[in-house]
C-alpha cells in the first residue's frame, strides 16, 4: 500500500468528516498555545523580519488550521506593538499530503480575514497557501521559513516498518495491529527504527529550510512509559483490533486480511525524541514535555464521539485495505467496546510537545 496516495484525514464537512470531528487535535492545540505563541513573538522579536515564513506541517483539513494560523497572526501583531515595530507580511505555508482536503481550509479563509481585521486595525499582508507533500523530506527553499508548527502529525511513520514482516513477507505482529503484549521484540525494534529514520530526516530537512534561531513547536502523541503496553495510546489500536476480530467472527471480514494489516504510527517517548533530536545534531532542545490529556465533557457516548474521532482518521486506510462496506458496523462495535472499556477506568491520551531552535 502506497500510504503517500492512501492515507488522508475524511475530507469535506460532513458528519465523518474530520472538519466536524476533530476537537479533541483543537483541545491539545489550545493547551500548549501558550508554548506557540511564545515560541514566533521570541523569533520575530529576534530577527524583526519584514516577511515572516511560516510553515504548519500536516493541517489536516478543517478549522484547526485556520485557528492555528489566527493565533500566530495575532501574536506576532501583539509583539511588534510592545516593540513598537511594525508588523511583517505573513508567508503561511499549509502542508500535507497530495490527498488532503485543501478545499474546505480554504473555504473558510473569509472568515478568517474577517476576524482578523475586527475593530480598526489594518491586517498586515497576510500570504497563504497549499504546499502538497511529505514532510519526510524537503519541501521548502533553503533558509526560507522562521517558524514551523506540527500538530497531531508526526506520530504518523512514512511507512508500515518493513522489519515486522518476515522472509515470506507476512506480518510477524499476529493478533495485533500495533505494538501490543503479543507483539514479539522484532516488531516493537522495527517500529522504533522506522520512527527514528523517519524523525532524523524530518529534522535534517527542516534544518534546511529554517533559519539560524527558527524554532520548531511540534505536537504529537506520545507515551510517558518505556514500556509500549502501558501507553494509553494503545488503548485505542487494541479496542480497533478487536472491533476487526468481532468482523471476522461474524465473517464479515477474511482473518487473512485482518492479520496483514498494520498501522504506520509510532508513539514515542521524551527519551526517544530526545536521543533524535541529539544525534542529529542542527536543534537545541528548549523544552520537551509529556502530558496526559483530560476526557472532555460531553453529553453523549463518549465511545461514540471517540469512535467518529478515530474513523475520521483511519477511515481512508480501512477502506482501501478492508473496503466501505464493513465500515459502519465496525465503528458501530468500535463506540460500545470504548464505552464499556472505559467504564472501568479512565483512560487518558498522551501528548508530547517539544520547542527546538535551529542552531
Amino acid at each position: 500500500m502506497d500510504i503517500h496516495k492512501a492515507f488522508h484525514m475524511k475530507g469535506g464537512v460532513g458528519d465523518n468528516s474530520y472538519s466536524k470531528n476533530s476537537s479533541l487535535q483543537k483541545r491539545v492545540a489550545d493547551k500548549v498555545k501558550h508554548v506557540t505563541t511564545e515560541a514566533i513573538q521570541q523569533v520575530f522579536i529576534t530577527k524583526k523580519p519584514k516577511s515572516l515564513g511560516i510553515a504548519d506541517l500536516g493541517c489536516a483539513s478543517g478549522p484547526n488550521a485556520l485557528s492555528i494560523i489566527k493565533q500566530v497572526v495575532e501574536a506576532v501583531e501583539s509583539a511588534s506593538r510592545a516593540i513598537q515595530q511594525p508588523p511583517p507580511e505573513f508567508r503561511i505555508y499549509l502542508n500535507d499530503l497530495h490527498t488532503n482536503d485543501f478545499n474546505t481550509i480554504f473555504q473558510g479563509l473569509p472568515d478568517l480575514y474577517k476576524e482578523l481585521n475586527r475593530g480598526t486595525k489594518q491586517q498586515p499582508p497576510l500570504y497563504i497557501a497549499a504546499c502538497p507533500g511529505t514532510f519526510y523530506g524537503r519541501l521548502f527553499p533553503e533558509r526560507s521559513l522562521h517558524f514551523v508548527y506540527s500538530s497531531n502529525s508526526l506520530h504518523w511513520l512514512s511507512m508500515v516498518p518493513r522489519g515486522i514482516y518476515d522472509g515470506e513477507g507476512r506480518s510477524m505482529n499476529g493478533k495485533s495491529i500495533y505494538i501490543s503484549e503479543r507483539s514479539p521484540p522484532a516488531v516493537r525494534r522495527a517500529y522504533l527504527e522506522q520512527f527514528q529514520e523517519d524523525f532524523s530526516l524530518f529534522l535534517k530537512s527542516r534544518s534546511r529550510e529554517l533559519i539560524h534561531g527558527g524554532r520548531m513547536v511540534l505536537v504529537m502523541l506520545g507515551r510517558t512509559a518505556s514500556d509500549h503496553t502501558h501507553c494509553a495510546n494503545l488503548f485505542l489500536w487494541e479496542l480497533l483490533y478487536q472491533s476487526l476480530a468481532h468482523l471476522v467472527a461474524q465473517g464479515e471480514v477474511e482473518e487473512e486480511k485482518l492479520e496483514s494489516y498494520d498501522v504506520h504510527f509510532y508513539a514515542p517517548s521524551k527519551e526517544e525524541l530526545e536521543d533524535e533530536v541529539r544525534k542529529e545534531g542542527s536543534f537545541r532542545t528548549e523544552m520537551v514535555e509529556v502530558f496526559e490529556m483530560e476526557r472532555a465533557d460531553m453529553s453523549g457516548s463518549y465511545g461514540t464521539a471517540v469512535a467518529k474521532a478515530v474513523r475520521c482518521i483511519q477511515e481512508s486506510m480501512l477502506a482501501h485495505h478492508f473496503g466501505e462496506g464493513i465500515l459502519d458496523k465496525l465503528f458501530h462495535h468500535y463506540a460500545a467496546l470504548i464505552d464499556q472499556e472505559s467504564a472501568k477506568c479512565d483512560v487518558r491520551s498522551t501528548t508530547a510537545v517539544l520547542l527546538l531552535t535551529k542552531l
